[in-house]
């Protein structure tokens, strides 16, 4: 089954030529386009989305709003924010909105694909620059008492998923770089997710971050 991807960008031909260029992917079918966030919100109710891919600086409603009314109105759409922008703010208050995943408009049709796909699966997906500011901004957070040893210790194996998902990486991209089969790779993430008690890549970057894992 295809993603349905909703395109939500202010600029009429890089959301055309975005179009063109998901269209011609097996995996993608994009349903509708939107010029704004509010036009964002009510195009997801009526072509229900799984992916809204979501420009961030709009006029109307922006990025950021768009996001939040999305996750609280449409919580079955998944949000992937796609910018020229990486600065710290859009980055962290994207995140904190909702959004699954954070690339950049210099992303390769191929990561695109990839990324889309995993949003739809309510996997996060992150710019390697903005993996690289998220993990920047734990460990400029207070010290605190460590957390407590997991329960069930990550295997090798998942240590070393773990730290390319902290990097940014895809489950295809980890699955070429340990030589693995991408269905062992989703197993090994949701192993990771469990044992580190979060609900998302992002989440577990974080934890392994905290723990020192990474």
């Amino acid at each position: 089954m295809s993603v349905r991807v909703l395109i939500v960008d202010d600029q009429a031909l890089f959301r055309e030529a975005l179009a063109t260029l998901l269209e011609v992917q097996p995996e993608i079918e994009v349903v509708g386009e939107a010029a704004d966030g509010e036009q964002a919100i009510r195009l997801c109710a009526e072509l229900r989305p799984d992916v809204a891919l979501m420009d961030l600086r709009m006029p109307v409603l922006d990025g950021i709003a768009a996001t939040t009314r999305l996750r609280a109105e449409h919580p079955d759409v998944q949000v992937l924010a796609l910018t020229t922008f990486d600065d710290d703010e859009d980055v962290f208050a994207a995140l904190r909105a909702g959004a699954v995943g954070y690339l950049l408009k210099d992303v390769s049709s191929t990561r695109l694909v990839e990324a889309l796909v995993a949003a739809q699966r309510g996997e996060s997906v992150l710019q390697p620059s903005v993996a690289a500011k998220l993990v920047a901004r734990v460990a400029q957070l207070p010290a605190e008492p460590r957390p407590q040893p997991l329960v069930t210790p990550l295997s090798e194996r998942e240590l070393e998923v773990v730290r390319l998902l902290a990097d940014g990486h895809s489950n295809r991209e980890i699955a070429k770089k340990l030589f693995l089969a991408e269905g062992t790779v989703k197993n090994l993430v949701t192993s990771v997710l469990s044992k580190l008690q979060v609900r998302d890549r992002t989440q577990a970057a974080l934890r392994a971050k905290e723990l020192g894992l990474c």
